[in-house]
């Protein structure tokens, strides 16, 4: 069954029509909001707030329980995507973790170039640490370029003097806009979704003439000593997986306790089609356990896990 879930689900990704000229900000934006955009499930309320001085969106599963809270980052290639593209993924991942989460709609390129995402993830996560989080209640997700982000938001953290949250999940992260991870050319037939000048095309526009290699903009290349617990989940039909594959292994060489699982067979960040593909509903499942299991004072809910619907 899961197999033939795969080979769907590849097949459904590459009849997606490419067109002839190069779509406008706008016109990708509006393509991968009808593409992506899953509601928040059944079960999770969701509510419109502001944190760091820009636009939120709070997930309330009714499985939540304690004070512990997620603090999810979406991709979309610092171009596209939003809270609402992603209330699905995000509240899935709150729901079966039994967590309050919150999604910021960060800034975006071309109108807003590096560091202005970075600025944002900061911003939000001083403010909810300022308002009363503990830090050991606290958990950061990402993915594809939110992954990126989120590494930077900690990084630029530590920077600052800010104490760390107890755990990140990334999803397929996009840690590395020089592009010069193999995989960058070597899954380009097999990644579904992307072709190396897509993902060009993503960092022109969000970093344009500056340094790409700099740690906030990928972070693949940063020192992450003092980073909290690392899950690193990534398809192995991917373009971006070396970024994954890497980043753990930067945080290994850094004293950094991290789980890289690669799923064969899958796409970036796979966990979307939670629902319709069963390693998308189990990579969820591990990923809400591992962020649990990280909570300070022992989340009350850390050894369950909330039914699939």
């Amino acid at each position: 069954m899961s197999r033939h879930q795969r080979d769907a689900l590849d097949a459904l990704l590459r009849s997606a029509p490419r067109a002839e000229t190069p779509p406008t900000p706008e016109e990708q934006r509006e393509g991968f909001a009808a593409a992506l955009t899953r509601p928040a499930p059944d079960g999770v309320v969701s509510r419109r707030t502001v944190l760091g001085g820009r636009p939120a969106l709070e997930l309330a599963p009714d499985t939540a329980s304690g004070p512990g809270r997620l603090l999810y980052l979406h991709g979309g290639g610092y171009l596209a995507g939003s809270p609402d593209t992603h209330a699905g993924l995000a509240g899935e991942l709150a729901r079966r973790a039994g967590l309050r989460a919150v999604s910021v709609d960060y800034r975006l390129a071309p109108e807003h170039p590096f560091p202005a995402a970075v600025d944002d993830g900061l911003a939000a996560y001083r403010e909810l640490l300022s308002t009363g989080t503990d830090p050991q209640d606290l958990v950061l997700a990402g993915d594809s370029a939110g992954g990126g982000l989120g590494i930077a938001t900690l990084l630029a953290a530590r920077e600052a003097g800010l104490p760390q949250p107890a755990a990140v999940a990334l999803f397929s992260p996009w840690v590395d806009l020089t592009l010069t991870g193999g995989s960058i050319r070597s899954k380009e037939g097999a990644d579904p979704i992307f072709t190396e000048a897509d993902v060009r095309a993503y960092a022109d526009l969000y970093v344009g003439a500056g340094d790409r290699a700099a740690p906030l903009a990928s972070p693949v290349f940063a020192d992450l000593a003092g980073l909290p617990p690392l899950l690193v989940q990534a398809g192995a039909n991917e373009v971006l997986l070396d970024d994954a594959v890497r980043l753990a292994g930067r945080a290994g060489a850094d004293d950094v306790e991290v789980t890289l699982e690669v799923g064969p067979g899958l796409p970036h960040v796979y966990q979307l089609h939670y629902g319709r593909l069963e390693e998308a509903d189990a990579a969820l499942d591990r990923a809400a356990r591992f962020l649990t299991a990280h909570l300070g004072a022992g989340h009350p809910d850390a050894g369950r896990l909330a039914p699939v619907r």
